[in-house]
């Protein structure tokens, strides 16, 4: 089989997450797959599969999902230790005709509490360190069963006593049934579980399809996303599928990071855009990890037009450039652009895309208070296509509220130029009274004092707008030259600093900004 026959087998059958193992085995089995880390479930595995072995082991977890009790229509949550395995448990709860619902380590164990109760009494599959920091749930009463995949617990049924039960006939679910259920970032509260079918997690690989064309050899991938996250699908099926060695990294020190990019010398990058901050460091190594690097992406958030540039010049291909994919969970990918090396550190950071080719999402901006949007006045960002999730589980009136026809409204606000570039100027729930974008203005400071490793600005307890800041190794600010680089925006309160550690971030390592405004407000409540 052809990459591009299976690619078009997706597009009309949808992507079973479950099948596509042996589906990418069946277009080269010889497909190396490398991990920075052992796998829980198979420590035995090794660091170094084949595409055929994975789909093997893919097929063994599932036989022992099934001996396990697990069956079609089951909801399955994966709540485990950070680790690659939990995407292949996800394929295997798939493979069986389970719906999987991923939850991210990074949750407390009291969300996890009410996202399980949500979906419920799903099974439990986790391992025995995140089962033991469950203790003051019922999970008896709020799960079916408790499956572990590493560790054997009282009351759970461990994988590892399952091996070699015996193999069982794949299930495909139907192409708009619900498949795989990731949730929201939570950064305005509990997390939204966001609900997949085949059909839109095949229509999400199109427009990324062809940015992977950009690549004409057959070179390593590096991709360092949440395991967890609707991402890590999208990413996997489309490295596997064209045949290129994949690093699946877990580990984000960035001495860690370098041994593996001078190691294994990928082509292609996928990383998160705070994991990209984190990396800049390594732009000044003198061993050059960075030179093999043709193509960086990002997909969950914007990134600094400074980020960009630095590791655009830190590599050493022609014509290297970054792309980055302006969506959501709920939408996928919506729009599109590259950055070059030459032309990046002067890119507006706001500018998030263009619409990708035909077959991609289409994007609109509407008013939000009468007048047509613009950059004084910016609109609601709304997206439609058919890659677009179905539901919020359990929460259908949320979800509905969200759509009006074919058209999903994104949360975001911004506007669109005359020549079609989508700019997206903050979120709705982060707008600050008297600022144009909070955004737009991080992007500028961060660009003009290095010495920052992370700036927010959010609206503090009389509606001011209080830069939050975070220094290289926690340093001192310089306030003079703070005051140099802020001197467009004089609305902005007096700087706090604080620890980049004590930063309140979700799952996808975005700063929880309500949640860093409360923090102000309670610390200002207190000294009163």
């Amino acid at each position: 089989m052809k990459g591009s026959t299976a690619y078009k087998s997706i597009q009309k059958r949808g992507l079973h997450i479950g099948l596509l193992p042996e589906m990418a085995a069946a277009v080269n089995p010889y497909t190396p797959i490398t991990l920075d880390h052992d796998l829980d479930v198979l420590p035995e595995a090794g660091r170094k599969l084949t595409v055929a072995q994975y789909a093997d082991h893919v097929d063994d977890l599932a036989a022992r999902l099934w001996a396990a009790g697990v069956r079609p229509d089951e909801r399955v949550v994966i709540y485990k230790t950070a680790n690659a395995d939990h995407w292949m448990l996800a394929a295997a709860v798939s493979r069986v005709g389970g719906v999987v619902v991923n939850l991210s380590p990074a949750l407390d164990p009291a969300t996890v509490g009410v996202l399980i109760q949500r979906v419920d009494k799903p099974t439990l599959l986790t391992d025995g360190t995140k089962l033991d920091t469950l203790t003051e749930l019922p999970l008896a009463d709020i799960t079916s069963r408790v499956i572990t995949s590493a560790h054997d617990r009282p009351n759970a049924i461990a994988l590892s006593g399952l091996a070699g039960s015996p193999r069982v006939k794949p299930v495909v679910r139907p192409i708009d049934a619900a498949a795989v259920i990731t949730h929201t970032s939570g950064t305005t509260g509990i997390p939204k579980l966001v609900v997949h079918t085949a059909r839109t997690q095949g229509i999400r690989l199109v427009p990324q399809w062809r940015l992977l064309s950009l690549m004409r050899k057959k070179e390593t991938v590096a991709i360092h996303v949440p395991f967890v996250h609707s991402r890590m699908v999208a990413a996997m099926s489309l490295a596997l599928l064209k045949e290129y060695p994949v690093l699946l990294m877990r580990e984000s020190d960035p001495a860690d990071v370098a041994e593996q990019f001078l190691t294994h010398r990928p082509a292609f990058i996928e990383a998160l855009p705070n994991s990209l901050m984190e990396w800049e460091g390594l732009t000044e190594d003198p061993r050059a990890p960075f030179a093999s690097v043709k193509v960086f992406s990002s997909t969950f958030d914007a990134i600094h037009p400074g980020t960009m540039s630095k590791l655009l010049k830190a590599s050493e291909r022609r014509g290297a450039l970054f792309f980055q994919i302006y969506g959501q969970s709920e939408v996928g990918p919506a729009v599109g652009r590259a950055y070059f090396r030459h032309t990046a550190h002067k890119a507006n950071g706001r500018c998030v895309g263009w619409a990708m080719p035909k077959g991609a999402a289409r994007i609109r901006v509407v008013s939000r208070d009468g007048n047509p949007p613009s950059e004084k006045t910016p609109g609601f960002i709304e997206v439609a296509w058919d890659g677009i999730a179905t539901a919020y589980y359990g929460e259908q009136e949320r979800y509905d509220a969200n759509r009006t026809g074919e058209w999903w409204r994104t949360g975001d606000v911004g506007y669109r130029t005359k020549f079609g570039c989508l700019h997206m100027l903050d979120r709705e729930v982060d707008m600050i009274p008297g600022v144009k974008s909070s955004l737009e203005i991080e992007d500028v400071v961060l660009s003009k004092l290095p010495e920052l490793s992370e700036l927010v600005v959010v609206q503090g307890p009389n509606s001011e707008a209080v830069p939050v800041i975070c220094t290289v190794d926690d340093q001192p600010l310089d306030r003079d030259r703070w005051r140099s680089a802020i001197a467009s925006f004089p609305q902005l309160a007096a700087p706090v600093q604080i620890p980049q550690a004590e930063l309140p971030r979700t799952a996808t390592l975005k700063v929880q900004r309500l949640a860093l405004a409360r923090r102000l407000e309670e610390e200002l409540r207190e000294k009163a």
